[in-house]
């Protein structure tokens, strides 16, 4: 007679295993961390002997030259890979705006002006450090205007476990309305030229896509085809190809429906529970951007070889740099706290009663964090591989290293008294 398996000694089944990874990957801590490890494994290998190598790897060609996709692995990564944050972001800015925060007006108003504050005073700033620089300096005058959501997530995560849930609820609601302004931004102001024939030849493959998730069509045999040549043929007319990632993500139903909807659960009383396929997809492609999208884009965008001491005295004297830095580390704080301020001087506007001011100051700070939107428009500012974009890293890196330090501390600090209030 055969011994019955002890079930405590089994092996843990193939989708526990891997709910127990998704979970793991949706973490904001986690996702800041391969974010992080990205960004200085490429400083480490753009500035050791294996420089070239790397330089190598990221300036390598390949694609079909006449669909104007002959691109190098680093711009593949950028156009490519950073379309599926893009994707992500689109799908959840159309949650917000549906039913979520962004549904309210009143709840809304004080994140979304605190986000276009976060994003015109920083812009000024690099505008009046670059005045009289001359040149192209100027092009680079939405750089310091994103804020990275991963990092910055991250870092509320790592020192606010005891900070009100409603400052992270701000900074969340903050970052979805500045990536819409920054992709806005690039979408409008980093176009140089627009064909009109691949554009509209996109509307057939997006509409094809809208009508397939509507009717509830889950399958990535059926949808991604589609959406490569959605992205394809928005690439081919000139603008920047992450747009089509937002656009893709905005056709995604929010509701869940009769036909478009996913099982995640059961009640108490046994009904089954639905989410809409918007959640769906967000949850499913935020564990591709996370762990593969975002830090692959940042190991071959964040590789600057720095040059030594005189490499950086050369970044740190030049007005691009400092321009950024300013931007992120002053400009981002009083912008975003400064326009709080201003508008809730206005009838029936107020901050959180669970906040105070140092709370919202040390949130700004962590805003200054902009990284992965920073370098992408540092690139279509000046061209990846110039001496200008060298600068450029050196300046993101510098100015969101500051942000966050200061920020960190400021909330570190408040974490402690929240910590204490709590006990």
């Amino acid at each position: 007679m055969s011994k019955k398996p002890d079930p405590t000694s089994q092996h843990q089944a193939p989708h526990s295993m891997w709910r127990g990874i998704h979970q793991t990957l949706q973490s904001d801590t986690i996702g800041g961390a391969l974010l992080l490890g990205a960004t200085v494994l490429a400083l480490v290998l753009a500035n050791t002997p294996a420089a070239p190598v790397y330089d190598a790897v990221r300036d390598f060609t390949f694609g079909p030259e006449a669909l104007h996709l002959n691109l190098s692995v680093g711009a593949w990564a950028a156009d490519g890979l950073l379309a599926i944050f893009f994707f992500v972001v689109g799908l959840e800015l159309k949650e917000e705006f549906v039913a979520g925060a962004l549904r309210n007006p009143r709840t809304a108003a004080l994140p979304i002006t605190a986000a276009v504050g976060g994003v015109i005073v920083p812009a000024l700033f690099y505008v009046l450090v670059n005045l009289t620089a001359g040149g192209d300096a100027l092009r680079g005058w939405a750089i310091p205007a994103a804020t990275d959501i991963a990092f910055a997530v991250a870092v509320l995560a790592v020192v606010g476990r005891f900070l009100p849930p409603a400052l992270r609820t701000f900074l969340l609601t903050l970052a979805v309305v500045d990536d819409l302004l920054a992709i806005s931004i690039i979408a409008i102001f980093y176009t140089d030229s627009v064909d009109p024939l691949p554009l509209l030849l996109a509307i057939l493959p997006l509409g094809m896509f809208a009508i397939a998730v509507r009717r509830g069509v889950r399958s990535i045999w059926v949808l991604l085809p589609l959406g490569i040549l959605v992205w394809a043929l928005v690439h081919a007319s000139g603008i920047h190809a992450t747009v089509a990632g937002v656009v893709l993500g905005f056709v995604v139903p929010v509701m869940a429906t009769e036909k478009a909807r996913v099982e995640v659960g059961k009640d108490a009383r046994g009904e089954p529970l639905y989410d809409g396929m918007a959640a769906h997809f967000a949850d499913r492609w935020g564990v591709v951007s996370t762990a593969f999208a975002v830090p692959v884009f940042a190991f071959f965008a964040a590789g600057v070889s720095v040059g030594g001491l005189e490499g950086l005295r050369d970044s740190f004297t030049d007005t691009i740099a400092i321009g950024i830095i300013v931007g992120l580390v002053l400009g981002k704080a009083i912008g975003i706290t400064g326009t709080t301020f201003l508008m809730t001087r206005l009838p029936g506007l107020h901050l959180d009663p669970t906040l105070r001011w140092v709370d919202l100051i040390g949130m700004s700070f962590v805003a200054g964090i902009g990284f992965t939107v920073s370098l992408l428009v540092g690139e279509l500012s000046f061209g990846a591989g110039s001496e200008s974009d060298d600068h450029v890293k050196v300046g993101v890196l510098a100015g969101s290293l500051v942000a966050a330090i200061i920020g960190a501390a400021i909330l570190g600090v408040r974490n402690r008294r929240y910590a204490r209030l709590a006990d």
